[in-house]
């Protein structure tokens, strides 16, 4: 863990509005990798509007390396379905980290990131101060579906023996 600079957690909040599998639904869950590591949320059943609520670590050794969310119907029977992937960048919220601040107003907007065609954001991304910790919350538009959105945060963690990104 030499190169080891830091853990991420990701919460995977909700969907809203996705593609339904299933006949008039889907049992959608998250799955997430990032260089090797593979984690993945609950799944709801039953709904194309899920809240997973669920808190997921990475550990991360390279900023660069984005962040790969696919979105499955979950079948018992059958190969699980897809229903679109997106992928989060964290170097916005990096470069927010390095800035050192401190003593920030809780609910400082620090930087703000814009939805473009290099990234799955279906809104503005803003890094905000919450009580001595920077957070950026994303509403994230999966990529080779017909509909839906993914909500989700992450936050940096600091474990003792990390390198660290400042």
């Amino acid at each position: 863990m030499e190169n080891w600079l830091g853990l991420l957690r990701l919460r995977v909040r909700w969907g809203i509005n996705l593609a339904s599998r299933d006949t008039h639904s889907s049992d959608p869950c998250v799955v997430v990798t990032m260089a090797g590591q593979k984690l993945k949320t609950r799944v709801i059943n039953d709904t194309c509007n899920p809240e997973w609520n669920d808190e997921l670590t990475l550990s991360i050794t390279d900023i660069n390396v984005p962040i790969n969310l696919a979105v499955y119907d979950r079948d018992t029977f059958t190969a699980d379905d897809k229903m679109g992937e997106a992928e989060i960048d964290i170097r916005p919220y990096v470069e927010c980290l390095r800035m050192g601040l401190e003593n920030l107003p809780t609910g400082t907007v620090i930087t703000r990131v814009q939805p473009s065609r290099t990234n799955c954001l279906s809104d503005e991304s803003c890094c905000v101060w919450d009580n001595g910790k920077i957070l950026q919350d994303m509403f994230l538009r999966p990529r080779n579906v017909e509909c839906g959105e993914i909500e989700v945060q992450i936050e940096w963690i600091n474990p003792p023996g990390c390198k660290g990104v400042f």
